[in-house]
């Protein structure tokens, strides 16, 4: 597979590459391509989620859905503070 980059897309993937985020182009657009994946799928879940608070038989609202995501992501954001 080849990729064709305008030149300041090339230099911003070699800067990320320079820093030793990545240890190579290829790594790095793996890494996009999972994080893409995990986005949509998230999407796909929060639909989901959505769907089921819509529905008559749910005593959840669309701000507990809300509340419950917020606490999550600050949860998780911690995690990742953590070495």
């Amino acid at each position: 597979m080849n990729i064709s980059l305008p030149e300041p897309l090339k230099q911003f993937v070699d800067g990320q590459i320079a820093e030793g985020r990545y240890s190579s182009v290829s790594e790095y657009v793996r890494e996009l391509i999972r994080a893409d994946e995990k986005r949509k799928a998230e999407a796909r879940l929060e639909a989901l989620l959505m769907e089921g608070l819509a529905s008559p038989e749910s005593e959840f609202q669309a701000s507990d859905w809300a509340d419950i995501r917020k606490e999550a992501m600050a949860r998780l954001a911690l995690k990742q503070s953590k070495p």
